[in-house]
């Protein structure tokens, strides 16, 4: 079973919007540190946003006020709207968890689930 499914890239204009979905099963969703990276050519993958312990979604410096993070915890779906793309963002787009560990009655759990990548191109 796939535990990390994501969905959406697609090419642009500059200036567009695509949506990125992420569902995740069980506890991958609701108890890992799950977010949308980014690997762009000829570098390493980066976090782009995620939702920290607390609920407070961060972001790359680099898509602030621009892209927006939601869940919807009955579809246990992590949503990443990317609004006013530039040609800069063009890069595969990961679903991934953080590398986290979730212990829980003295079991432990490996938060170590990537989606597949989605391709996202931004053409001027």
């Amino acid at each position: 079973q796939v535990q990390v499914v994501g969905s959406g890239g697609g090419s642009v204009q500059v200036g567009e919007s695509l949506k990125l979905s992420c569902k995740a099963h069980g506890y991958i969703f609701t108890k890992c540190g799950l977010g949308f990276y980014r690997q762009l050519p000829g570098k390493e993958r980066e976090l782009v946003s995620m939702f920290k312990d607390d609920g407070t979604p961060i972001y790359a410096d680099s898509v602030v006020g621009r892209f927006s993070i939601s869940r919807d915890n009955l579809k246990n779906t992590l949503i990443l709207q990317m609004n006013s793309l530039k040609t800069e963002d063009t890069a595969v787009y990961y679903c991934a968890t953080d590398r986290s560990t979730w212990c829980t009655g003295g079991i432990c759990y490996p938060c170590h689930y990537d989606g597949q990548g989605a391709q996202v191109t931004v053409s001027s």
